[in-house]
């Protein structure tokens, strides 16, 4: 409902230079994806909350490479959890939608890598690049879906609150008796095997055990 004395001409008017200042504003910067190699066969693609096996090598935009896994941490592959901000977002955006088997070249843009700050050999401002073999995709231990749902203020991280309220609607849509006493029980139980640095929240990262309660 439009507030009193709001006609509608106003409101369109103010609906459509809002969208045209929206639209004029300098556009997010995304990741540039190439796919290098792509398999005959894929019986699946990545979605959000699987673990996928890869391969990787970075490199600066001078074609230095400052990191590849053949070459590191005995040549062994490297288990990623994909959507959950466990590395950079630019891979969390770049390697969706891939198949076992394929290779993909991420442009990464410094917003969607380690932006103003840097980190370590990795300066400031810098647009990185990757070239990511994807050899295995595994179902995560929990669907990206259901941390968002529970996620209600959209900070990564869930309180007792959240977890609290995601308990009472899954008592609602069972039509189980609400029990406030037994709720807070399981509350406690989620967050004692959960909150592995007992900060008091539930990261995404720590969101990975399987409780019957939830």
């Amino acid at each position: 409902m439009l507030p009193t004395g709001l006609h509608v001409s106003h409101a369109f008017i103010f609906t459509f230079v809002l969208g045209s200042a929206s639209s004029a504003l300098i556009p997010e910067p995304d990741v540039k994806i190439d796919v290098l190699q792509k398999p005959f066969l894929c019986h699946r693609k990545t979605k959000l909350g699987d673990q996928l096996l890869i391969h990787y090598a970075g490199f600066f935009e001078n074609g230095t490479m400052f990191y590849s896994s053949h070459k590191s941490n005995n040549g062994q592959a490297v288990w990623f959890t994909l959507g959950i901000k466990e590395s950079l977002l630019g891979w969390d955006r770049g390697l969706r939608e891939m198949c076992a088997g394929e290779k993909r070249k991420l442009v990464i843009p410094p917003a969607l890598a380690f932006g103003k700050e840097g980190r370590g050999k990795i300066p400031p401002e810098s647009t990185l690049i990757f070239e990511v073999e994807l050899l295995e995709i595994r179902n995560g231990p929990r669907s990206h879906d259901s941390f968002q749902a529970m996620d209600l203020d959209d900070d990564w991280k869930l309180s007792r609150h959240e977890v609290k309220e995601y308990l009472r609607r899954e008592f609602d849509k069972y039509r189980v008796a609400q029990n406030d006493t037994q709720q807070d029980s399981m509350v406690n139980d989620i967050f004692k095997n959960e909150d592995e640095d007992e900060d008091g929240y539930i990261s995404a990262r720590e969101f990975t055990y399987k409780h019957d309660e939830l």
